[in-house]
């Protein structure tokens, strides 16, 4: 199915969100609960499957379904359509703050590996299946398990990611980086995991026992703040919750 065209905008810094515009009979695709607001003009349905497939039966759709509930993700898609002559906006943001990222499907062969929770919305066509990694230590150890999301198609697609987003374009090398810090990467990127060396390092190095390995020619994206590292920065317990209090000022102000 030929993807619709669609035209969007990002709008915020730091916590972001992308207002779409569609055309009468356009159509884009979300994740439940991103939508922040829209025109009175579009209509929306909750479907199960992602519509890449108009002649699917109904087992098809279910087996589809079924899929994203193995990566996490909600049983159904929500579908936002324009009823209405002239243009018509909604907009959708990310679950929790960073940075969204638009990619052209057509401009990438068609085809990217994502982490199983960061699609944010596409337009109509685009296909959502689970990508099982073969390699066994990155399943056990890469944070992201075995099961990532494999998107397809040739149109606009907008995933979100924590922090700040790097791109960066390999050529026949190998880039080690945090296990959860890894946002996507396109299919001829090789993603593996290694243990970072020695015990000591393990131990008193702060960078967690294993690290990703992004091998080969492609393009990968990389997050700054993955939401694991949020939550645990943010929690009564985190290591961050004593610093203000054992500065010099915290000590002086309470007295």
């Amino acid at each position: 199915m030929i993807s619709h065209e669609i035209d969007y905008r990002i709008l915020g810094n730091d916590i972001q969100l992308v207002e779409v515009e569609l055309d009468q009979g356009e159509t884009v695709i979300a994740e439940a609960g991103t939508m922040i607001y829209m025109n009175e003009g579009i209509s929306f349905e909750v479907k199960m499957g992602d519509g890449s497939n108009p002649s699917q039966g109904f087992l098809g759709k279910v087996l589809s379904a079924g899929t994203r509930l193995i990566t996490g993700e909600s049983l159904f898609l929500t579908h936002f359509t324009n009823q209405r002559p002239g243009k018509q906006h909604i907009a959708f943001s990310a679950p929790y703050p960073g940075t969204i990222v638009p990619l052209d499907l057509k401009k990438i062969n068609g085809e990217i590996i994502v982490q199983k929770d960061g699609f944010l919305c596409a337009a109509l066509g685009t296909k959502l299946t689970i990508h099982f990694n073969k390699r066994l230590g990155s399943g056990v150890f890469g944070g992201e398990g075995f099961i990532l999301q494999r998107i397809q198609g040739d149109g606009q697609i907008f995933i979100h990611a924590g922090g700040t987003v790097i791109e960066r374009d390999l050529k026949n090398e190998t880039l080690k980086v945090d296990t959860g810090c890894v946002v996507a990467f396109e299919p001829s990127i090789d993603f593996n995991i290694e243990s970072v060396g020695s015990l000591k390092s393990m131990v008193f190095g702060g960078e967690g026992l294993f690290l990703a390995t992004l091998s080969g020619t492609g393009k990968v994206w990389l997050q700054s703040m993955p939401v694991k590292k949020l939550i645990q920065a943010l929690a009564p317990s985190g290591r961050n919750r004593s610093k203000e209090d054992n500065s010099f000022l915290g000590n002086f102000l309470e007295r």
